[in-house]
């Protein structure tokens, strides 16, 4: 039996409960900061010294030093030594450490690769909660993305298996509490297909242009290609321009496919104004 979705519950005070990305063998979402406030944390602190009751550091050690000492060794690409540091500070409720550690088994970093184990793990981050302004709110927002990617395509021989509607509410969460242009996009594509409830086109440009605000290269051609179906041709084509521009190589290849799509149904005059209006896009952007 498949454990009970989670229904994230923070801490008292903290941001609002709950009301194809993840790592489907195109890596993880991006990581929201937490790699940068990792290492940011890091470099607070004097790095720990080796692994071992002599060094003042052991399984003993509160759960910081262990975590000062797992990234240490994880720089310096001892990853035994940083899983097994990891895994006494998750132990001890330490946050970061439990990111680290899911992560390590997400992209089979250091250890094989086990999606399962890693789901159990944000698992825990999603149910400790965090605190409003708290440091620890980037692991907390990055353990809902993989939750909500994990149950969005379930996890192969496990008692995981694709749960549409907790992922669009998981997805929700990371859009509406957080702000994170991600979670808005992945939200948005679920509400344009009715996956996990209503089909909802308005709501889904709705949240589509608040990821295309802050820069997101798949929700500006996402939503310049529902532009383009309604009839805003030369709106609809300039966004999925101005998406192609700015997106990754691997986004590249299905905005690319969509804004052809769209330049050989458009006129040459709709397409001189689509592109002149995708650069000013562009432009206001890089400002």
């Amino acid at each position: 039996m498949a454990p009970s979705p989670i229904r994230v519950e923070p801490k008292k005070n903290t941001a609002m409960p709950i009301s194809e990305s993840a790592h489907a063998r195109t890596g993880l979402p991006r990581l929201v900061g937490a790699v940068a406030m990792l290492a940011a944390t890091m470099m607070l602190s004097p790095t720990a010294r080796a692994f071992d009751p002599d060094a003042g550091v052991n399984r003993d050690s509160g759960p910081f030093d262990l975590f000062k000492f797992g990234f240490s060794a994880y720089k310096k690409g001892n990853k035994d030594d940083a899983m097994e540091a990891y895994r006494y500070a998750a132990e001890k409720g330490h946050p970061g450490a439990r990111w680290a550690l899911a992560s390590m088994y997400a992209y089979g970093d250091g250890v094989k690769e086990d999606d399962y184990e890693a789901f159990k793990i944000y698992d825990q981050i999603a149910r400790q909660g965090v605190e409003p302004g708290s440091e620890d709110t980037g692991y907390f927002v990055n353990a809902l993305m993989a939750l909500a990617d994990y149950y969005k395509r379930g996890i192969p021989n496990s008692p995981i298996a694709p749960d549409p509607v907790q992922a669009r509410q998981l997805y929700f969460h990371a859009a509406s509490a957080f702000g994170i242009s991600d979670a808005q996009f992945e939200l948005a594509r679920m509400m344009l297909d009715g996956r996990g409830g209503d089909d909802d086109a308005d709501q889904a440009k709705r949240w589509l242009n608040r990821a295309r605000q802050t820069g997101h290269a798949g929700a500006t051609a996402l939503l310049g290609h529902v532009l383009f179906r309604e009839g805003h041709a030369v709106r609809g084509l300039a966004y999925m321009t101005a998406g192609l521009a700015a997106a990754g190589e691997t986004e590249k290849i299905w905005i690319r496919t969509l804004q052809e799509q769209a330049f050989s149904l458009s006129d040459e005059q709709d397409r001189r104004t689509a592109i002149a209006l995708a650069q000013d896009l562009a432009a206001k952007t890089v400002e």
